[in-house]
């Protein structure tokens, strides 16, 4: 028994879960629905205002013809029992029976009168002696048994008649009624104080009407009111959802192809139909359409030319700049034996010569780029060992500049899946930039991994930059300085070819600046191609106290601590590899997340590999 009960609690229990299942999954439809379309909220809403008013109007007007029909109703009702109690009463009082047979007759004779119908409603009567008197010769009589009942007249009535000579009315329930089926029905009772032999003795003779005939009209009219109702209310729901249709089927037509216009479906237009406003509206978003085709149209077919030019050029210029590199060359090797006009005009020669090869370079590969020709040669590779082979590669010009470079990380391997000659062109372009712009202080190299991505940030610490430099800085032949010589880097190009590299990689070159107090580079790279990246293993920029000791540089030089960007608390922890790091929150300056765009500067022309980009 008890196993029985506990399984059909555990049924009832399961049972309302799904019914709570069913009603959230329900309700979030109705609500997305709601937030999604314009055409469900605006026909909900007329549906619920429309039964408001409904249900207001159809209120009002039951009211007022039940009250308009009791009304009149009731004032026949009172005339007609006014008049008959009347009678009875001078009846009664005016009869000659002496006996208790002729005195219940005349009783009965002159009560049975009032049984006729009146005002269109059914009337009965009922006789009852009053509290208190005894010896009476006619007992309680009814024209119905059911009348005799106590409860159908009312205590107050009652009380009126046994204390006053007036007449006096009350409404009552009528328990069982033929007209409505054998259910209560309502009615109102008229009485008053008779007398009757012997001695006078008081009785209490009611009229009641029974107002059966006038519910099962009300009844009905309320039937005619709610169906009327109803009806109106599906009437009034396909009008609003026609008339929303009408209107929301053009707008949402202009959505989608205003969706596949940006998808770049051009050839795209509404549909359009009739002379009035949606139609207008229809014809004027076409011709915005078809007006911004022929500007994308023509603006492509001039950024084609644009890039044909650039590489056409770039191209042609090959060939005539190797013979000039050529004679530069041997007037260089020669310029022991000039003077020191001659040498010093050799010099410059070769180092101008140096740097229009290199920004001729830097045009091809721009001009791959926007041709859409560059190719990505992915390959395991190890990111720790191309750090290294920057790192070799500039640590002459870091040490022509006094600057400490070092690479801070706890990682011994990053295998991923990568175009190492790419990827090592990006941290060359970033270790120069930083090393040239550093101002003789440190620069670090962090490395750091998670399940998902390997990142690599540049963190120098001299002049810093803006907000809204580092917002530019990835622009095509950009400079924060447009007034200082070009003593310093190379030819504009080199961190928007590094934003393109980083783009086909599917990662993520970020720049974060603060004037005076350097500037930081992150490269995100996912492990695998192809893969999503949703957040970097390091912060931008990285935590400014180094490890201690630091992973040692070329040099073999012994680390200095670099101070954070402000006070903060210090909580030391191991690294994998016995490092202890300092743990310190990155500066509150937020970075700047830079779109792949264009423009930057490029590494010393002694460091560029010329078989990269040619």
């Amino acid at each position: 028994m008890n196993t029985r009960a506990a399984r059909a609690v555990e049924a009832a229990i399961q049972g309302a879960g799904r019914g709570l299942r069913q009603a959230r999954r329900a309700a979030s439809f109705i609500a997305g629905r709601w937030r999604r379309s314009l055409q469900f909220r605006t026909v909900v809403a007329t549906l619920l205002l429309t039964s408001l008013a409904l249900v207001a109007v159809g209120g009002f007007l039951s009211n007022q013809i039940a009250n308009g029909l009791y009304k009149e109703r009731f004032g026949q009702f009172q005339s007609e029992a006014s008049n008959g109690l009347r009678v009875i009463k001078e009846v009664f009082r005016d009869t000659t029976a002496a006996d208790r047979d002729s005195t219940d007759r005349l009783a009965r004779d002159t009560l049975d009168r009032l049984g006729a119908p009146g005002a269109d409603a059914p009337r009965q009567w009922l006789l009852s002696p009053l509290p208190g008197q005894q010896g009476y010769w006619v007992p309680a009589l009814a024209s119905h048994k059911a009348m005799t009942e106590s409860a159908l007249i009312p205590p107050e009535l009652s009380a009126a008649v046994a204390e006053g000579e007036d007449q006096y009315w009350a409404p009552i329930t009528i328990p069982r009624s033929e007209a409505t089926g054998g259910l209560q029905a309502p009615g109102v009772a008229f009485a008053t104080k008779v007398t009757l032999p012997p001695d006078s003795t008081t009785y209490a003779v009611y009229i009641i009407y029974d107002l059966s005939s006038m519910q099962l009209t009300l009844d009905y009219i309320h039937r005619v009111l709610w169906i009327a109702g109803t009806v109106l209310l599906g009437i009034i729901g396909a009008i609003a959802w026609f008339v929303t249709r009408s209107v929301v089927r053009p707008v949402s037509q202009a959505a989608l192809v205003s969706e596949k216009l940006a998808a770049g479906e051009l050839q795209e237009r509404m549909e359009v139909r009739g002379e009035d406003e949606v139609a207008r509206l229809g014809a004027s978003f076409n011709h915005m359409a078809t007006s911004l085709q022929d500007q994308i149209t023509q603006l492509a077919q001039l950024s084609q030319m644009q890039q044909r030019f650039v590489s056409d050029v770039s191209h042609e210029l090959r060939t005539p700049l190797t013979t000039v590199r050529m004679a530069a060359e041997v007037l260089h090797e020669a310029r022991t034996d000039f003077d020191p006009v001659n040498k010093r005009s050799a010099e410059i020669l070769y180092d101008q010569v140096e740097r229009f090869q290199s920004l001729l370079a830097d045009l091809l590969e721009i001009s791959r780029f926007d041709a859409g020709a560059a190719v990505l040669e992915s390959e395991p590779t190890d990111l720790f060992q191309v750090v290294k082979h920057v790192v070799d590669g500039a640590q002459p010009l870091a040490d022509n500049f006094g600057s400490d470079l070092r690479i801070v990380s706890s990682e011994s391997s990053c295998i991923v899946d990568a175009d190492p000659r790419r990827i090592g062109r990006i941290l060359r372009n970033l270790v120069v930039n930083a090393l040239e712009h550093g101002k003789g202080k440190p620069v670090h190299i962090y490395i750091a991994s998670n399940p998902d991505a390997v990142a690599v940030a540049v963190r120098d610490y001299g002049i810093g930059m803006s907000e809204d430099e580092a917002s530019r800085v990835f622009d095509r032949f950009w400079r924060a300085d447009p007034a200082r010589a070009r003593t310093t880097g190379g030819s504009g190009l080199g961190l928007s070819i590094a934003v393109e590299d980083a783009r086909l990689h599917s990662a993520w070159l970020q720049a974060w600046g603060e004037p005076g107090n350097g500037s930081c580079f992150r490269l995100t790279l996912p492990k695998q191609r192809g893969g999503e990246l949703k957040v970097s293993p390091l912060p931008l920029p990285p935590r400014d106290r180094l490890p201690l000791p630091l992973a040692a540089g070329p040099s073999g030089a012994a680390p200095a601590e670099v101070p954070p960007a402000g006070p903060s608390s210090t909580v030391q922890s191991a690294g994998p590899s016995g490092t202890v790091l300092a743990d310190v929150p990155p500066t509150d300056v937020p970075p700047t997340e830079v779109p792949p765009a264009a423009g930057g500067s490029t590494p010393d022309q002694q460091l560029k590999e010329r078989s990269e980009i040619q």
